[in-house]
């Protein structure tokens, strides 16, 4: 009878082992069906790992809507714009980094004013925001729509950096500077087709005048002048301008 304890306490002893062993194996099970190894705290920190180094999937919707582009607009060079909106959004971060306007040289004055605000509202905080070792992935058409008098072509790109927040210290306070981003960003290609019904539009947003009479050009879709009906030759390139960057 004096032994009924000690049996009692070496059978819980026993018991626990078994729960903690098969708590243990049934962690392993999940993990290597989770992440493929053994090791959770590891395969936690690859899958972090493989986030960071992966390019997140963009909407691509070009096969669809470069058709339509094209037969509204013949002149449209789509491998020419894509690189301008590639160069619009590389510039726009550079120019966030260093908190430099100047930078962007793509874009119309309501990008440069959504560009001075940004910086503007991180000069007020003390902090400098960072974007550096950019990568842009792939891009792709991802929307094209027509409002307003306006019609916009929505690029979307797959962009890779190190993107982070420093103080006035230059301490990081927000994201990583050793560890990749990436992300996904907008960028809106604007055609002002009708400069009345385009609310706030830029006076500088259309430029085109007829080639023969003088007259300006009211209306960018037009083949001829409404004033003395002589052909209209587009300066395709000039008429579309980036309106607007943000992340997706």
């Amino acid at each position: 009878m004096k032994y009924i304890p000690l049996i009692i306490v070496l059978l819980l002893i026993l018991a626990i082992l078994v729960l903690v062993f098969y708590g243990v194996s049934r962690v392993k099970r999940f993990s290597r069906q989770l992440f493929g190894t053994d090791d959770i705290i590891q395969g936690v920190k690859k899958a972090q790992e493989d986030a960071a180094s992966t390019p997140r999937s963009v909407s691509a919707m070009t096969r669809i809507a470069l058709p339509q582009i094209v037969s509204d607009f013949p002149d449209f060079q789509y491998d020419e714009m894509k690189q301008r909106a590639e160069n619009a959004l590389t510039q726009y971060l550079q120019a966030v980094t260093a908190q430099n306007v100047e930078i962007l040289r793509e874009g119309n004055e309501d990008l440069k004013e959504q560009l001075c605000s940004q910086i503007s509202a991180s000069v007020s905080e003390g902090r400098r925001e960072h974007f550096t070792q950019v990568k842009i992935h792939q891009t792709e058409i991802a929307r094209y729509r027509k409002e307003a008098g306006r019609c916009i072509v929505t690029f979307q790109s797959a962009v890779e950096s190190f993107h982070y927040v420093t103080d006035e210290a230059n301490v990081v306070v927000r994201g990583s500077d050793h560890t990749l981003e990436q992300s996904r960003y907008n960028t809106d290609l604007v055609y002002i087709q009708n400069r009345a019904l385009a609310k706030d539009a830029a006076d500088n947003a259309i430029g085109i005048t007829c080639p023969n009479c003088g007259a300006p050009v009211t209306n960018l879709g037009a083949k001829f002048c409404e004033y003395c009906g002589a052909g209209i030759i587009e300066l395709n390139v000039h008429a579309w301008l980036f309106e607007n960057i943000e992340e997706a």
